[in-house]
């Protein structure tokens, strides 16, 4: 056919030119070919097997990371590591033509300077095209990725509902069990004192400060000292009706207060802003709520602050009872306070050499009814809003919980302060409290992790 003559012709050129004695010019090409193709050849190579080498790093990295979430959740065991890490890699890495066979390996080390750490490499073997010319025919190919956790510290605020209806259907129950795990379960993630801390804020209408701090300088008895106290003449019993008679009112002693306070004076009920005596609306409110009396058979628990004492706060759990109208505004409120140094709270110290990450889970069964200034839920609710939106912009990851086990609508207002969608849970069962604390400390357990 046609392509014959052409072949004729190229034939007759080369022969040629392998005759030709000018210079021994076929002698200067032929050893002349072999480095140039060598050369340009290697540098084909060499793209192809950086770019088979960027692939295998992005896939190493991925996969560490998943087993360092992995194992700090407790979903798979350190046995489990290197058929995991094989499992991960092979899903991932998709340029498998330039390395068909990637041997991938797995080390975890519990404690180093760096927390806990694993380490996943790989080692493949790259098939030139060109460089098995000049005695390369294979380019071997190994990386590695670490993934260390511990770094992260984390600090986590647990804001439950103690209102009366807690008692109903087995919630209060199934609260304390759900909220024990979450301290075992959390717990179980440090290493060292202070890897881990939780508060307990039980809240009802108000919270319960504890009333041995009467004589602190973040209280505001003014309020209180009205309302607690005796006239000159005893017929006279308020502050009001007894000075107004031209009488002496001598307020209580304020070591009489029983511990609990409302909100704070707006907009600082909606901050986490640290109490100074030179503005009294910072201070805080005493209250002689009557669920914080001791002597009552539904005593509201006092706040625990942040602690690593896991069976102090396991005991505080316990000793819940349910009581009064709900306020998660103020439970929220404490919450936030602490995760705060300074006072009220005095939240430890960060240490600079650390990441930590701050959270509140907040369990509540209903609707708010009650806050210092309304009886109104839409106008609670506003408030609660504007203190969610100040929380979630100074870093707190908030989860919130809806333990709705009768007819009330799904509450607008936890999954607005939820910081995201997937962190709101709805509980149409009381016994699903367990499994959602469950699910919400394996998401916290993800913080702790770090690349």
């Amino acid at each position: 056919m046609f392509r014959l003559p052409i072949v004729s012709r190229i034939g007759r050129q080369l022969a040629r030119f392998a005759g030709a004695e000018q210079g021994n010019i076929a002698m200067i090409f032929a050893i002349a070919l072999v480095p140039v193709l060598g050369f340009v050849g290697a540098a084909v190579d060499y793209s192809r097997a950086v770019q088979a080498r960027t692939s295998m790093q992005a896939a190493l990295d991925s996969t560490a990371l998943m087993l360092s979430k992995d194992l700090s959740s407790g979903t798979i065991t350190t046995s489990q590591i290197s058929a995991k890490a094989t499992a991960y890699f092979n899903a991932l890495f998709t340029d498998t033509s330039a390395l068909p066979n990637v041997t991938v390996t797995a080390s975890y080390t519990a404690s180093t300077s760096m927390g806990s750490t694993i380490q996943v490499n790989g080692d493949g073997n790259f098939t030139t095209t060109f460089m098995k010319i000049v005695g390369f025919p294979t380019l071997d190919i190994s990386t590695s990725s670490t993934s260390a956790w511990g770094l992260v510290r984390m600090r986590v605020a647990m804001v439950l509902d103690n209102t009366g209806s807690m008692a109903d259907n087995g919630k209060i129950s199934a609260m304390q069990t759900a909220a024990k795990n979450l301290v075992d379960q959390l717990s179980a993630l440090a290493k060292t004192d202070g890897d881990v801390y939780i508060s307990i804020v039980p809240f009802a209408k108000d919270v319960n400060v504890g009333a041995s701090n009467y004589s602190q300088s973040w209280m505001d008895f003014s309020d209180w000292d009205a309302a607690n106290g005796s006239c000159s003449k005893s017929s006279y019993t308020s502050q009001s009706s007894c000075v107004s008679n031209g009488k002496t009112w001598t307020a209580a002693n304020h070591n009489t207060w029983t511990g609990c306070v409302v909100d704070r004076e707006q907009d600082y009920d909606t901050k986490n802003t640290t109490p100074t005596n030179g503005n009294s609306s910072t201070l805080f409110p005493a209250e002689q709520y009557s669920y914080c009396n001791t002597a009552s058979s539904a005593y509201l628990q006092p706040i625990m602050p942040l602690s690593y004492d896991w069976t102090s706060l396991k005991s505080r759990i316990d000793a819940m009872k349910p009581t009064g109208n709900t306020n998660q505004g103020i439970g929220l409120a404490w919450g936030w306070m602490t995760l705060s140094t300074g006072d009220p709270m005095n939240a430890p110290a960060k240490d600079t050499n650390y990441t930590y990450k701050d959270a509140i889970v907040l369990l509540s069964d209903g609707l708010n009814t009650q806050n210092r200034w309304y009886s109104n839920a839409s106008q609670i609710d506003a408030r609660q809003k504007k203190l969610c939106d100040n929380a979630k912009a100074a870093n707190i990851t908030i989860y919130t919980v809806q333990v709705n086990t009768g007819s009330d609508p799904t509450s607008s207002v936890l999954q607005y302060c939820a910081s995201s969608t997937d962190k709101f849970y709805l509980v149409t069962l009381a016994s699903q409290t367990v499994s959602v604390f469950k699910d919400i400390g394996t998401s916290l357990s993800k913080l702790r992790v770090a690349r």
